[in-house]
């Protein structure tokens, strides 16, 4: 371990870690200026005796700094954050060294770890923001069941109003959703520390069944599945709906015509 990380962790028996999705980007390449401890995921020293994860998806994770601290970190990186949140989802956990430890466990929130590394900071890292990410869209996702629920009704009522905008609305939230967790966080990737370093699998996996991201992630994706089949249904109902009134147009149309061609030739004889 380089020496300024044996300085930093150094007679450390407990951290505090606190992960937070802050925006829906952050740009990490303008850290060029912080003094850095490791990349992918980056590692960037913070507070008087912290560090700070941070994940271009929106989410910096917090080893062992205090409110003012995180206060002043988080003001650092406001000007890298791209549509910051309002409200900032959080999720805490905390870190027990024991070097005597037969085995490395995580029970309700607390890691019992053998020691304290650069790897196993950003196993946790990775663990805990991709777990803060998946609160965040299970609370998305649970908000936009909500809105279609009136909506399968209004239909079931035959009060349509502005039905097709706000089920395209909620397609496209479902489609957002949907690609942010493919093309971005990438539940169900494995850190690259673990190239490097497959010692660590067996804590990664502990904390992986801990935090259930697998389990949580296929949740979400079977009631992201749902939402769009239940919105493309109804739209598809809606359209058929409107293909029929178009025809009943043209065929009222067609009688008109008739109707009028008749008035005529009645007048001409």
């Amino acid at each position: 371990m380089p020496a300024q990380l044996s300085t930093l962790f150094e007679g450390r028996r407990g951290m505090r870690i606190r992960s937070l999705l802050i925006g829906e980007r952050i740009d990490i390449k303008a850290l060029e200026n912080t003094e850095r401890l490791a990349e992918s995921p980056l590692v960037v020293r913070a507070g008087a005796r912290g560090c700070a994860v941070v994940f271009r998806y929106g989410v910096t994770v917090l080893f062992e700094m205090d409110a003012m601290e995180q206060t002043a970190f988080l003001r650092q990186l406001s000007h890298l954050i791209y549509e910051p949140f309002d409200v900032t989802e959080t999720e805490n956990a905390s870190i027990v060294v024991q070097p005597d430890a037969a085995a490395e466990t995580v029970l309700n929130g607390v890691v019992t770890l053998i020691a304290v590394d650069i790897e196993r900071i950003q196993i946790l890292a990775d663990i805990l923001a991709k777990s803060v990410v998946l609160e965040y869209y299970e609370n998305q996702i649970a908000r936009t069941i909500e809105n279609i629920d009136p909506l399968t009704r209004d239909l079931e009522r035959g009060h349509y109003g502005n039905t097709s905008k706000n089920l395209l609305r909620q397609i496209g939230g479902t489609l957002r959703i949907h690609q942010k967790m493919v093309g971005r966080v990438e539940v169900n990737e494995k850190p690259d520390v673990l190239w490097d370093h497959p010692e660590m699998e067996r804590l990664y996996m502990r904390l992986e069944d801990e935090y259930e991201l697998s389990e949580r992630h296929a949740a979400l994706e079977r009631k992201l599945k749902l939402i769009s089949l239940t919105a493309e249904t109804i739209l598809d109902l809606l359209n058929t709906k409107r293909s029929i009134r178009v025809e009943w147009y043209i065929v009222l149309l067609i009688v008109v015509e008739i109707l009028l061609t008749l008035y005529e030739l009645f007048l001409h004889k």
